[in-house]
């Protein structure tokens, strides 16, 4: 594939993607409720996509191409859609499911999980990108993932458990106030209900999160999402095979982490050492 683009997306441009999609499905004389059966998606995502109101994401569009016979024009138009946004334009999908997920399921390495970040920390974390954003889009990116904590405070929220793995608890990223905020934080996040938090430990001879961190959505109507981020983008993915391979990584990670008490002890003698 060609290389992608380091400008930033535009609503033009994902209007123009979505009309190639639409106008490739028609052609087919498929409904958007039928191609979204056949690359796993719901009808209202396929509307989404073609409105320009959701990006077409890579993986998506190359199964796209398969089932409408296309010689990979829809990939060729994903691949070159920005990645050098902030939040990556095929990551808002991502975010709508989270908003609406009854299961998460969150494995990170060197932060904190952004639902459990202060506001303080979520600030230093986006402080440390490479290039410097700027104060205002710092502001306006923390505020957006305050915002997604919202779901913590729903009538009924989500089932959710993470492993963090002990570096991210250890570095003080944004400084010492900063660091003693977020690590108490953490430890009253521990205590809350619903949310099954366990540290995997440094000095392990082996364990099943090298690849990288990662998170395992579970929507209302029982569809099961991976989602991963690197430096070059973001991925959202609902194939069965790759989400059961990363259920499988998730399970054995927990089984490999400390249990819930002992990582609130471990987070207790943390701040004990203040």
């Amino acid at each position: 594939m060609p290389p992608r683009k380091r400008t930033r997306p535009n609503a033009t441009t994902m209007k123009m993607v979505g009309d190639m999609v639409a106008v490739s499905r028609v052609a087919k004389n498929l409904t958007q409720k039928q191609l979204g059966e056949l690359v796993r998606l719901t009808a209202e995502t396929i509307a989404s996509i073609e409105q320009g109101r959701r990006a077409l994401m890579p993986d998506v569009a190359e199964l796209m191409d398969r089932v409408l016979g296309l010689p990979g024009i829809l990939a060729v138009a994903a691949y070159g859609m920005p990645e050098a946004d902030v939040t990556p334009p095929w990551a808002e999908e991502y975010m709508d499911r989270e908003r609406e997920a009854i299961a998460l399921s969150w494995y990170d390495t060197h932060v904190i999980p952004g639902l459990l970040q202060t506001d303080a920390y979520a600030r230093a974390v986006f402080g440390c990108r490479v290039p410097y954003m700027g104060d205002e889009e710092i502001a306006l990116q923390t505020a957006r993932r305050m915002q997604r904590q919202e779901i913590l405070s729903r009538p009924v929220p989500p089932t959710l458990s993470f492993v963090i793995w002990e570096p991210a608890v250890r570095d003080r990223i944004g400084g010492d106030e900063v660091y003693w905020e977020q690590l108490a934080h953490l430890r009253a996040c521990a205590d809350r209900p619903g949310i099954a938090l366990q540290i995997l430990p440094l000095g392990l001879t082996a364990h099943a999160g090298l690849a990288g961190p990662f998170i395992l959505l579970e929507t209302p109507e029982h569809q099961h999402f991976s989602y991963s981020e690197t430096q070059r983008g973001s991925l959202l993915v609902q194939d069965p095979d790759e989400v059961s391979r990363l259920a499988q990584k998730y399970a054995m990670l927990r089984s490999q982490a400390l249990n819930f008490e002992e990582t609130k002890g471990l987070l207790d003698r943390l701040l004990g050492d203040r």
